[in-house]
């Protein structure tokens, strides 16, 4: 018999960071299963392990109900489908909940019974070649011993088939990040004979009006690190699970924008500008030299936009430790824009005053070496709040821009000074919004030039330019950016033997 199913089919929409009230339709296990155009997700895991606030991150609903104790509160599976974005194309999801394992004898599903309609949910499945990821969900706050026992559980036949992931959830508090959940504990888990496709190192809890922004900021990593596993690691066409053609094929779901310029230039507050509330930090909070960035969602006009918050450099010049440091959150960053269909704009900011060298070497790293002048770049001028007629400052120093080789397809001439009292300050704020949004909108606007994605000749001439402002540069040997490009970046030896001295060498 197979195993009691409900299915709810979840409002077709992208995921945001807001959570929404679902009405579900309910339907029998017969027409869920008779789904041929869906990746099929099993859930599973303990009781209280957040399977079904995994549901609603991915979903971005609260379709699955949930509850904060350890008593269990799906006691039935329940089939979740939902559209999920993943490399500019939609992919239709089916989510099997699962009622939680280990619950007791005196739990709202006593675990044998639990257990028991796992193995009928299993058969029936593999039956039907209907199951295409096993996605084992556990609790990153407990011992690690503890996932084997349900691990154990899992059949021989599913665990020779089908592609088993690892959802670590409650990790919102891990420092200095999520992914050191894995780090901590890969060898421990392979000494325990377990063995997975994949991994999510997450945070699933619902966000609350006074929620901090770094946790808005994990909670919307976390949906893309489980969109990003469920696309690794599914069945490719041919095989059972069948892409579902996009709406708009060509088109992505954000616009990926990469704003930088030096600490202090307003950066964070022309963030919370565009995205008219604030949801960056306005308060510098990020080393100097080590390129490290925040990433933002903001929507206007009717279209979604990511904002990568870089930090650019301080001084002409960078020591052996900012160096390295730098390849490191180099490396990550290119390989994140990459994964996220590349650039559309640079948005260069900096602060109404004098040019620098240092303002000339920050646009060089990102227009000329980390996107080779193939992606549109604009400025975005602050701290004009005081002026009588904004737009007067770029009249008269416009000029100094091709003295310094400074070369930009527009700008906008701002204030991003929130708070200021009422009167003319407030106007010019708001005459500020639309400026920075319509800069925005025209240079990513449907029609322009692609997205420009670089891999590794990116990262490499990005590496080697920067190496140019080092002190000594002869410092920079094979032998340090090895271990870095291996152990902190995840790259094999030998093609980080292979990076190290592309780097090294003199730009040709």
């Amino acid at each position: 018999m197979s195993p009691s199913i409900r299915r709810i089919s979840s409002t077709v929409s992208f995921h945001t960071s807001n959570q929404s009230v679902a009405s579900p339709n309910c339907r029998g296990v017969d027409d869920a299963l008779r789904r041929t155009d869906t990746c099929n997700v099993v859930i599973v895991g303990d009781t209280g392990a957040g399977k079904s606030s995994l549901v609603n991150l991915i979903t971005g609903t609260q379709a699955a109900p949930t509850s904060c104790d350890t008593m269990g509160c799906t006691i039935e599976t329940t089939v979740y489908e939902h559209d999920i974005m993943t490399q500019g194309k939609i992919l239709r999801v089916q989510l099997f909940d699962t009622a939680g394992l280990d619950e007791g004898s005196q739990g709202t599903i006593p675990n044998a019974q639990a257990q028991k309609a796992l193995k009928n949910l299993f058969q029936t499945l593999m039956k039907k070649k209907a199951i295409h990821i096993l996605m084992y969900c556990v609790q990153g706050t407990k011992d690690v011993r503890a996932l084997q026992r349900n691990y154990k559980l899992l059949p021989s036949k599913v665990k020779e088939k089908v592609p088993i992931v690892l959802v670590v959830t409650g990790l919102e508090n891990r420092e200095p990040e999520m992914d050191e959940w894995w780090r901590d504990n890969e060898k421990f888990i392979s000494d325990l004979g377990m063995t997975f496709a994949g991994h999510a190192c997450i945070t699933a809890v619902t966000i609350n009006e006074g929620d901090t922004d770094e946790l808005r900021q994990r909670r919307e990593q976390s949906y893309r690190a489980v969109c990003n596993l469920i696309e690794h690691c599914r069945p490719q066409n041919g095989t059972g699970v069948h892409r579902v053609t996009a709406i708009h094929p060509a088109r992505r779901e954000h616009k990926n924008i990469v704003l930088f310029g030096a600490s202090g230039v307003g950066k964070s507050s022309v963030v919370n500008l565009m995205a008219g509330m604030k949801v960056a930090a306005t308060s510098a909070s990020m080393d100097r030299c080590t390129l490290r960035w925040q990433e933002y969602t903001i929507r206007f006009g009717g279209e979604s936009y990511k904002v990568f918050d870089t930090v650019g450099l301080e001084e002409p010049q960078l020591g052996i430790k900012e160096y390295l440091d730098s390849v490191e959150n180099a490396y990550a960053l290119v390989k994140e824009l990459d994964r996220q269909g590349g650039i559309n704009l640079l948005l260069f900011c900096i602060r109404a005053g004098r040019m620098t060298a240092t303002l000339q070497s920050n646009y060089r790293l990102f227009h000329e070496f980390l996107c080779e002048k193939k992606v549109p770049i604009v400025l975005a001028i602050t701290n004009l709040e005081r002026e009588q007629r904004m737009e007067d400052w770029w009249d008269q120093e416009h000029k100094n821009f091709q003295k310094y080789e400074i070369h930009v397809a527009g700008h906008a001439c701002i204030t991003a000074a929130d708070g200021l009292p009422a009167g003319a300050q407030t106007v010019r704020y708001e005459e500020s919004r639309l400026k920075i949004r319509e800069l925005v909108k025209q240079f990513t606007a449907d029609g322009q030039q692609q997205a420009w994605i670089g891999g590794d000749n990116m990262f490499v001439s990005f590496m080697r330019k920067l190496k140019e402002l080092l002190r000594g540069s002869s410092q920079v040997k094979s032998k340090d950016l090895v271990p870095h490009l291996t152990k902190r970046c995840g790259i094999s030896k030998e093609v980080a033997k292979q990076l190290a001295e592309m780097i090294k060498q003199d730009p040709s």
